[in-house]
């Protein structure tokens, strides 16, 4: 089955954020934790809204105190290597934009499922894409 290209654009990606946001209240991270490309802009809009002035990119290791933030659960591969660098594995808290996936580590909190053949583009990767940015 072909893939099925999802463009989302910014007002989706905020909606989305107050979403996930929304399902971290409860706990409080002092820092945020995330990977280079796909995790840099999905971690500053939740650092925003969390008011985290603190974000930790591609790191050796996740402090306790840390939310790790993607764009995406997918293979779970990045999940895998991450939790590898957790300090306390079973308290890190993997905080995605979207879940495509069903089978998820008791550790991820989403905002929205995909459905399996959906291949999101979000607003920072249409270049990448062959797209033009949003003129707004």
């Amino acid at each position: 089955m072909d893939k099925v290209y999802d463009y989302k654009n910014w007002s989706e990606i905020e909606s989305a954020t107050a979403k996930l946001v929304s399902k971290l209240q409860e706990k409080k991270f002092k820092t945020i934790s995330t990977i280079s490309r796909g995790g840099l802009v999905p971690a500053r809009l939740v650092a925003d809204r969390l008011g985290i002035k603190q974000i930790l990119v591609d790191g050796e290791s996740i402090p306790e105190d840390s939310l790790f933030v993607d764009d995406i659960y997918d293979s779970g591969e990045t999940f895998r290597k991450i939790i590898q660098r957790a300090e306390n594995p079973d308290e890190l808290v993997f905080a995605t934009i979207y879940a495509r996936r069903k089978d998820y580590p008791k550790q991820l909190v989403y905002a929205e499922l995909t459905r399996d053949t959906e291949y999101i583009v979000y607003p920072w990767d249409r270049f990448e894409h062959g797209m033009p940015y949003e003129a707004h």
